[in-house]
């Protein structure tokens, strides 16, 4: 998680405490503060990821489609050049026979791609970084009794 800057949306009444106001308020008071700090911290951060999942995910979408653009062009040149392999081997044999072998090269590519597919699927391994993220929360609302001085 990054951290908001103080002027990306804190109260305008946030301030930190000294030792001062820290000792002279109530328990009560001192775990409201921090209920309304963890409140607003939280806040923060949703908004924030929001904000960023917005704009890569324009980002992402223009990119998409620049993607199937060439996915599309791609797919009628490997069309047109299979045309011209068949047509081409129906010179020196029968069109059957020379249709079967191109389809038996596309077999092939499909097969190796496939492939290759499944071996990158297994390595994909979910939100690591998140998560780690997310799992450091709790250590950070622990009492770290070496740091407290009254």
């Amino acid at each position: 998680m990054s951290m908001p800057t103080q002027g990306s949306g804190l109260d305008s009444g946030y301030h930190p405490h000294d030792a001062d106001e820290v000792r002279s308020s109530s328990v009560g008071e001192l775990m409201r503060q921090v209920t309304a700090d963890l409140s607003t911290l939280m806040r923060q951060e949703v908004e924030l990821a929001k904000a960023e999942i917005r704009e890569e995910g324009k980002k992402a979408g223009k990119a998409a489609g620049f993607f199937g653009g060439a996915g599309f062009g791609g797919y009628m040149v490997a069309l047109f050049l299979s045309l011209a392999l068949w047509a081409g081997l129906s010179n020196v044999m029968d069109a059957g026979w020379a249709a079967l072998i191109v389809a038996v090269i596309w077999g092939a590519i499909a097969a190796v791609l496939y492939s290759m597919a499944k071996k990158n699927a297994d390595k994909v391994r979910g939100l690591k970084k998140t998560n780690e993220s997310v799992q450091r929360i709790p250590d950070a609302l622990k009492p770290h009794p070496q740091e407290v001085t009254r």
